[in-house]
């Protein structure tokens, strides 16, 4: 028995692992690209939402980051990260906590693509006296909000946020249509659409007397392809560090490149239907199907062994809340590995954010080999 065989048997099952050195080297290769592209990282921390992998993925460990709720901006506030950018529209109500943790010192700056927002965040401002910085949201595949680079509304929003003292920060896109094709030339087009999108609307407030310092970009399959970012001044993506079936699927990383897994035990048996029954079901898998759309779809996950390494045609076929089915593949030829009750295995996720978020913490396999498991602690709520 190895010693990484020893350690991972005295877990209780279903846990969840992340390979330290996978993540190191997704996390270096993005950075790579980043500085090769002239544009600042921002990682995304919602996939993570944990202090640890946000010190290992952060420049300096302290920012800039993104994050998609407001407990993740208190908590990474709380760690030391200065220079958050919550990315999700704003809404009156949460601007309280805002306001809070701005005059705590953190440079927060929040989101926004309409005139009711605006006028909230510009009411907030003046009446608490401080700045509200926000980045307005544009449009460039359709994918979910934003206005068009050409809006009148641009104009008229970036003027109020200046006029009230809540002040403009800049322009934001997330082409989250990419992923939805496969192969660097496609990803390639959606990151010429965020950027083309973005420059001329930042051209079009500056042209207006407003200041748009900052252009920012991103999703992972575009981060991973760009090859042009002129005018752009930072790149945003979030699942990089970890990766995950989905990403694979369409070309954005190889299977080698995902850092997470789900590690499970085997239950039980039914040879006759050529099943094996593990102890992580959707509780631990999440619902998340993302491949199925794919080319191949890869069920709830693909199977490895308890060192990681996949097991051919084996998938996790279905799942109950607390059981899981692993199968061969429909068309894989050859008998069903013979797993015995208490066996481990692990499951790679289709979508890492969704599965990470049914856990408290990850179980980490440090980059040095030899070193013992370490544990991190992950967060959750809005």
């Amino acid at each position: 028995m190895t010693d990484l065989t020893a350690q991972l048997a005295h877990l209780q099952t279903p846990c969840l692992l992340l390979d330290e050195a996978k993540m190191a080297r997704n996390v270096t290769r993005m950075q790579a690209r980043a500085e090769q592209l002239g544009v600042t990282l921002r990682p995304h921390l919602k996939t993570s939402k944990s202090i640890e992998v946000a010190r290992r993925t952060l420049t300096g460990g302290t920012g800039p980051a993104t994050v998609s709720t407001l407990a993740e901006a208190e908590a990474f506030a709380a760690a030391g990260l200065r220079d958050i950018l919550y990315a999700v529209g704003i809404t009156p109500h949460k601007l309280g906590r805002v306001l809070a943790l701005r005059a705590s010192g953190c440079d927060l700056t929040i989101l926004l693509d309409s005139l009711p927002q605006a006028e909230a965040v510009a009411a907030a401002a003046r009446a608490s006296g401080q700045a509200i910085p926000s980045f307005i949201e544009i449009d460039s595949d359709g994918h979910r909000g934003g206005l068009q680079a050409g809006d009148a509304a641009l104009i008229e929003i970036g003027k109020l946020l200046e006029d009230s003292g809540a002040g403009l920060r800049g322009v934001l896109t997330h082409a989250g249509e990419s992923y939805g094709v496969s192969g660097t030339q496609a990803h390639e087009r959606f990151s010429e659409k965020e950027r083309d999108a973005t420059v001329s609307a930042a051209e079009a407030l500056r042209a207006a007397g407003l200041p748009c310092p900052v252009v920012s970009v991103g999703s992972t399959p575009t981060a991973v392809a760009a090859r042009d970012l002129t005018g752009v001044t930072e790149l945003r993506a979030g699942v990089f560090a970890f990766f995950d079936l989905v990403m694979a699927g369409i070309g954005a990383c190889s299977i080698d490149d995902i850092a997470l897994s789900v590690l499970a035990t085997v239950i039980g048996h039914q040879p006759e239907r050529g099943w094996i029954l593990i102890d992580a079901g959707w509780m631990a898998m999440s619902r998340d199907r993302g491949t199925a759309a794919q080319a191949v779809d890869q069920a709830y996950g693909l199977v490895c062994d308890a060192q990681g390494n996949l097991l051919e045609d084996l998938i996790l076929l279905k799942t109950n809340q607390e059981h899981g089915i692993i199968a061969r593949r429909d068309g894989a030829a050859g008998p069903l590995p013979d797993f015995p009750i208490g066996a481990q295995l692990r499951i790679l996720p289709n979508h890492a954010c969704a599965t990470a978020a049914q856990f408290d913490r990850y179980h980490v396999l440090p980059a040095k080999g030899a070193a013992p498991l370490q544990e991190w602690p992950r967060f959750g709520g809005w």
